[in-house]
């Protein structure tokens, strides 16, 4: 009985190690396992959801299973800024953010926010693909997030109850519903109307009872949001174009092998094309389902709302950074 108890020991002790052994394989070679949460506040059926599902796929796919996710849509796990919180205390590891929702982590962001900072559609992708927007998703790595690549979220434009916004006189003394940020707000005062800082969700209930008189988003409002059923007037102002930011938490980030960060950005590549396809095709989509919905929609001139907004651009320019920013962005015009 006493030599059976020694070999038991013996082959326990010759398990461990082989345990031990082939654990510190895994950890050399970089194949251990990641499970990570991507969570977003958007519904199934919208492009940057179907996008987000094609960049998980991919990781999976080329990481051969070694990296994979679990999806959280609809805003299971909160709002986008609850999310983000999660990204920074690790216990989500990705999400997307609209740029202007980054400004409070990031001055850097704000310049995305600046009324016509982009002359054209292909002004906005070299500038989105250029090595000063790379430093400005690193901004934010202290903060306990990095950027890895953007999801295009549409030009944003006026749309109202009532009075189409032909020209900046026709926003004096209507109340425009502006996202949380401090750009949004000053451009909407500088154009002549009164900014008026809503969450997403309270834009329709808002427009219906009256304490706006309009809002600034892309044609998709009008029918995911269903405000074409109150707001009957969309006018093309154009005036920002603000991507959306797809964020990593920093320890996620700085847990992954460099082969693994260069698997994320080629597949967050790849998605991106995909994405722009499905966008300009909801685009169309939403314009058709509001035209039939009662909205008008107005050709604009833009020029006297450029010049108004100027000395938005030039308060931003006093800081250095930001001209330094805004200077790169002016160079990459065609």
């Amino acid at each position: 009985m006493k030599k059976l108890g020694i070999m038991f020991l013996i082959l326990g002790i010759l398990a461990a190690c082989g345990n031990n052994e082939s654990d510190d394989n895994d950890s050399a070679s970089g194949t251990e396992s990641k499970e990570l949460k991507l969570a977003h506040n958007l519904s199934e059926d919208h492009p940057i959801h179907q996008a987000l599902t094609t960049f998980v796929d991919s990781v999976e796919e080329k990481t051969d299973g070694n990296i994979t996710f679990e999806v959280f849509p609809n805003g299971v796990l909160g709002s986008e800024s609850e999310v983000l919180e999660q990204v920074q205390n690790g216990s989500v590891d990705m999400t997307k953010v609209s740029a202007g929702a980054l400004e409070s982590f990031s001055n850097e962001y704000a310049v995305f926010s600046l009324p016509y900072i982009f002359t054209s559609d292909t002004h906005y992708r070299s500038v989105m693909e250029s090595d000063i927007v790379q430093e400005i998703y690193q901004s934010t790595e202290d903060k306990g997030f990095v950027g890895v690549s953007y999801f295009d979220s549409g030009a944003r434009s006026f749309y109202t109850v009532d009075t189409p916004i032909e020209t900046p006189e026709d926003l004096e003394g209507l109340n425009i519903r502006v996202m949380d940020s401090q750009t949004a707000i000053d451009m909407v005062d500088l154009l002549g109307g009164t900014p008026t800082p809503l969450g997403y969700n309270e834009i329709y209930t808002s427009l219906q009872q009256g304490v706006i008189d309009g809002a600034e988003s892309n044609p998709t409002a009008l029918t995911t949001g269903q405000h074409g059923e109150v707001a009957k007037n969309f006018s093309y102002t154009e005036h920002t174009n603000i991507p959306d930011i797809l964020v990593v938490s920093t320890e996620l980030w700085s847990s992954l092998s460099d082969e693994e960060k260069e698997i994320f950005k080629e597949a967050a590549n790849e998605t991106r094309e995909e994405h722009t396809e499905l966008w300009n095709q909801a685009i169309e989509e939403a314009v058709t389902e509001a035209e039939e919905m009662g909205v008008e929609f107005n050709e604009v001139n833009k020029e006297p709302f450029i010049e108004l907004v100027q000395p938005l651009h030039e308060e931003y320019k006093e800081d250095d950074r930001l001209a330094e920013i805004i200077n790169a962005i002016n160079e990459l015009d065609e």
